[in-house]
């Protein structure tokens, strides 16, 4: 019994970094309705950015961040107001291909600039330490990694639920034309939203290289994972990517104690076969036919 449990928890941490991978991409789905395809090299652009300042500084991983969030706004800032802005609300081929283009040029970047080798953040044995919980062990650095997501999209949803900022972002999302029409300025405002969507996505790039290696073309991976979960949990479901994650990541968990090497096999099973039962996701309300 402890087994199981042990493996049911293991799989519900892992699903929380997969979660923290769905944030940023849900909300730029759910807000800018913009598939972002280089979304999983930016997850490894931050870590990179986190190896640079541990090695300029002298920082801890977690220190590192008073610099990589603040440099992951003003890329996201500047991305969306010179590129994305141009095609956001276009046909919807042209975020694909921008973003497909933009994920290329990243990963050649920082393939030429840090070498195909994988890196990690050094985590100065926080991965290491451990907790018996009623028998079952677990990892301290895994329950941070949850506490971490739980914050980060409890945080979102009174954001965008309880502030003049939420407002705006429901408005713009519903009906962007309407909302200019109010003075809502959608340019603007989605300029702060790939801000804030790229702070998030910092913060999950620094977990994310403290617990696995990295290297410049492990973003598609990322994408695959944190697409899979927002989906799961259906299109416009914020807890529902949270959900999704948890799902992707027992999946692949119980599908490692069948088969080590089929783990990722088993989580992308899992998301074909939630779609064939339910394709709008687990949290979208069921469709009504007139």
């Amino acid at each position: 019994m402890n087994t199981l449990m042990e493996v049911l928890l293991n799989g519900i941490l892992l699903g929380s970094l997969y979660a923290m991978f769905a944030l940023g991409l849900s909300l730029s789905l759910g807000v800018m309705k913009m598939i972002n395809l280089a979304h999983g090299d930016l997850i490894v652009l931050g870590a990179y950015l986190a190896m640079v300042v541990m090695s300029t500084t002298g920082w801890s991983a977690l220190a590192s961040l008073a610099l990589v969030l603040p440099a992951m706004f003003c890329i996201g800032w500047l991305l969306q107001t010179t590129l994305l802005n141009r095609v956001v609300g276009a046909h919807e081929l042209s975020p694909l291909l921008v973003t497909f283009g933009l994920s290329v040029v990243i990963q050649n970047l920082l393939q030429e600039v840090f070498s195909a080798d994988t890196r990690s953040l050094p985590s100065r044995d926080l991965t290491l330490q451990g907790l018996n919980l009623g028998g079952v062990s677990v990892g301290v650095f895994p329950l941070l990694i949850a506490a971490v997501s739980v914050l980060m999209y409890a945080g979102t949803h009174l954001l965008v639920a309880h502030t003049h900022w939420g407002r705006q972002a429901r408005a713009v999302s519903d009906d962007a034309p309407t909302a200019r029409l109010v003075g809502v300025d959608d340019k603007r405002f989605f300029a702060l939203m790939a801000g804030f969507v790229m702070v998030v996505t910092g913060l999950a790039a620094v977990l994310y290289g403290m617990r696995t290696p990295f290297a410049p073309m492990a973003g598609p991976e990322r994408l695959l994972f944190a697409f899979e979960a927002v989906v799961l949990g259906g299109l416009g479901s914020l807890w529902g990517s949270f959900f999704g994650g948890l799902l992707i990541g027992l999946a692949q968990v119980l599908g490692s104690q069948i088969n080590p090497g089929l783990g990722a096999f088993f989580g992308h099973l899992t998301f074909f076969v939630v779609l064939l039962v339910r394709p709008q996701g687990l949290f979208s309300p069921m469709t009504r036919k007139h």
